[in-house]
This record gives structure tokens, sequence and C-alpha cells, in this order.
């Protein structure tokens, strides 16, 4: 697939590299020298840590980034609930307001939302555990149609994986800015405040935010140092800030799935240097390496990850970020579309642009959305299996103009409130309509005529 093309240029600069200790300054010299937290900073700055680990988490897992800013980010008047009826009634997850079903669910294309900005834009589709515990994940919507103003927002829950499907972003962070379009996607930390504008008007898309833990790239094992997501077409912002003697803005606080707002007399966004592994980040999926079967049967879809939030059990995610991109299928004698299974895994899948090539019925189109939960038997529609297991096995392209994705998770998730109901997007048929026309082909040998 070939690398996103767009209309315009980029007009921001980006550092490379995934999980790299990346350095960037806005002013020359507002670096320190040889010292994290000098006695007095570069220009009168002040210096602020952010952790996005514990201090004494191993080395190799440990992320922190020095800033170095016109005014700490605890100048601020004290946060008060926002909203907090109608905002924690589409975002909670408390398990006992979620609904734990095994129906294999899938929505028609979530609406388009003109009226709202990011921060009330937000809708929980699906999730599991307790951000305050920080275990666990929550699956969202986004839909937005009009600026944030002056205005920031963080999440203390988790990290968002933030995957467009209709519009540009525009995204201000503490450490820099992003354009972020459709087929690409970005990570903002946990604690990490930006704000979202939108040149080009309405957007939507999904988010999947990680409770636990970072996202990282998953291990290759005997695929050897290569493939996949490589660290070096990762993006991070370089530092730009704002300069505002006086002005009055709006900070927003995600807090355990509610929502909380504070003034403040200065711009979040005053960050004139900073230093560290812990900054948003973001990737282009036509970079995306695929690997395949060159000899005969279907691989696990695990070989389509790009980013893993992995628990405490080695190879098992809380949450895995799998993508289906354009490529190309030459297994022979093979079934070629996904297999028909039952996963101890919960997978909930999306779909940016085009048709997926194991549901040709029509009902799954983008910005749509389906979830097949923990060992819910879910897999090709009928046609899709009539299609595959005739077709003349030559060399073929699949998913030309498509990109579909996964949020996978070990996890059992309930389905929010908004999710199943309020939304009116479930579909009441999808079961009936994707494997209730499968016909019978078994011909018994040993029953007589």
């Amino acid at each position: 697939m070939p690398v996103t093309k767009f209309n315009h240029p980029d007009p921001y600069k980006y550092q490379t590299g995934f999980d790299s200790h990346h350095e960037s300054e806005a002013v020359e010299g507002a670096l320190p020298i040889g010292q994290n937290s000098p006695q007095k900073a570069p220009y009168g700055l002040y210096t602020e840590k952010l952790s996005g680990t514990a201090f004494t988490a191993p080395r190799h897992e440990n992320k922190q980034t020095w800033v170095y800013r016109i005014l700490p980010a605890a100048a601020h008047e004290n946060f008060i609930a926002e909203d907090a009826d109608s905002y924690h009634t589409s975002m909670t997850t408390e398990t006992h307001k979620l609904h734990h079903i095994p129906n294999q669910l899938r929505w028609n294309p979530f609406d388009l939302d003109e009226k709202v900005d990011w921060v009330h834009g937000l809708h929980l589709i699906a999730g599991s555990g307790d951000p305050t515990l920080k275990q666990g994940l929550g699956i969202l919507m986004y839909a937005a149609g009009k600026d944030m103003g002056k205005e920031a927002f963080y999440s203390a829950d988790g990290d968002f994986l933030i995957v467009p499907q209709h519009g540009v972003l525009d995204i201000q962070t503490e450490l820099g800015r992003i354009i972020l379009r459709p087929n690409e996607i970005c990570v903002i930390p946990r604690g990490v405040r930006y704000r979202v504008t939108l040149p080009d008007g309405p957007v939507r898309g999904y988010i999947c935010e990680l409770y636990q833990g970072h996202y990282q790239l998953p291990e290759l094992g005997p695929i050897g140092s290569n493939c996949l997501a490589n660290p070096r077409d990762f993006q991070a912002p370089v530092a730009a800030f704002d300069d505002e003697e006086e002005s009055e803005y709006k900070l927003y606080s995600k807090f355990n799935n509610t929502l909380f707002a504070a003034r403040q007399n200065h711009t979040p966004f005053d960050v004139v240097a900073w230093h560290g592994n812990y900054y948003p980040f973001k990737y282009d999926l036509g970079r995306f390496n695929t690997i395949g079967s060159i000899s005969f049967d279907h691989p696990d879809p695990s070989i389509f990850t790009v980013l893993t939030g992995p628990s405490d059990h080695v190879g098992t995610a809380i949450a895995d970020f799998v993508i289906f991109p354009p490529r190309w299928l030459v297994a022979e004698g093979t079934f070629r579309p996904p297999w028909y299974h039952r996963n101890t895994m919960s997978e909930f899948m999306g779909l940016i642009s085009g048709d997926y090539d194991a549901k040709v019925g029509g009902g799954f189109k983008p910005a749509g959305a389906s979830l097949h939960n923990v060992m819910s038997a879910h897999g090709p529609d009928s046609g899709a299996f009539e299609g595959a297991s005739n077709a003349e096995l030559k060399p073929q392209k699949v998913g030309d103009g498509s990109m579909a994705f996964m949020f996978e998770s070990a996890l059992m998730v309930g389905v929010s409130e908004w999710g199943l109901k309020t939304c009116e997007k479930v579909q009441p048929e999808y079961n009936e309509h994707s494997w209730k026309p499968l016909r019978r082909h078994f011909v018994n040998p040993n029953k007589k005529a």
C-alpha cells in the first residue's frame, strides 16, 4: 500500500523513531546542558517532569519527559465536575452499568455531529476494567464539528490511540503539534494536555483508551528485526509554544470517566523545550510492512499487529491494534479469508474505508463497527464463504482502497448503554444476515441413500 498522500502538505515538523529519547527546543539554548533541573532553567523557564510510569520502573520500561515551560501546569483553579450526569452516562466503565452479552454485534456507521467539539464528542461503546486501578481499556467513538476554543483536555485514565475515519484533526499538544488524517493513527499518552481544531470540517473516528501500561511495538520473534511497523516510521512533534501574557483558558480533565473543568489565566501550551521518551506520536498506516503465508494456510491475524498494550502475562494483550491493509494472497489449496473461530479474546472491528474482504454482504461499512466478544463464534458471512470456497486460487490482491482494523483484548468487554441503545446503530439482524444463510455441504459416506 502506498504511503498516504495528502491534498496539502503537513505544516508541522516531526522527529522520527519509536520509544526513542527525543529532545526539542523552540528557542535555541532553552534545554539545560548536563542537568535536568538546574537551580535556574534557561530564559527564566520553569522545570517540570512528566512521568508516565513509576519512578522506580525498570529502565527499559521507564517513561518520563522533562519540560521547560513559561508557567507550571499546576497553576490553575480547582477542578469542578462539568456536565457530570450526561457525560458520565456516556463514558462510564463501571462494570454493573455495562451490558455483558455473548451475542455478535454490528453497528451501522456512526453519525457525524457538527454541534459539539472534541471533548463533548466522545462516547464509550464498550470497555472493561477500572481506570482507578489502572486496569483494562475503553473503546470509544468520537464525532465533532466544532473547534475547541481557548481550552485544553487530558485524560488521567489512560493512553488514547486515535484512529480517524473522516476528517482532519489539528492537535496542539504541550510538546508540539500534530496533523492527523484518515489512514494515520496517533497516540496521546495519559496526562498530556492538548487541543483539537478541525481545519477541514467535521471529524469522526475510533479510540482505544489503554488504562493499563502503554502501547508498544510487538515483538517480532522468528520474523527477525524488520517488518510490520518499523520504528523509524513513527513521528513525534517538535517543541512549539504560545507566548501569551494573560489569557483565560479552560482545562478539561477526564478523571475516572467523569469530566472535570478548571480555569487558568495562562496558556497550557507554553513548553519551550523538552526531552524524554514520554510524548505523543503518530504513524502512517500506509507504511506498515505486511507479511503473510507464501505456501498454504491462513495465518493468525496477529501478524497484522501495529501496536500492543501487553498484560502481565507474556503474549497476552490488554489491547492489540491490528490492521487489515491491501495485501497479496498467494496461499495454495487454502481457504483464504479468516476461518470460522471462537476466540478467548474480544474482537472489536472498525472500517476506515472500502470493503472488508471477509464481509461481502454490505452490512459492514466505513464508520461502522462489530464486536465479537469472548468465545462468541464468528467468521466469514455466507457470501464470502461460498466465493472463497470456489475461487480460482491464483495470486490475488485484496483490500485495494480499504483499511479495516481491530482492537483485540484478552478481557471480556461490556457494551455501554450508549453503544447498545442510545446511538441507535446496532443491527438487530446481524447474526441472521451473516450466518443463517450458510448451507449444509456435508455428504455422509456412511449414510445409506
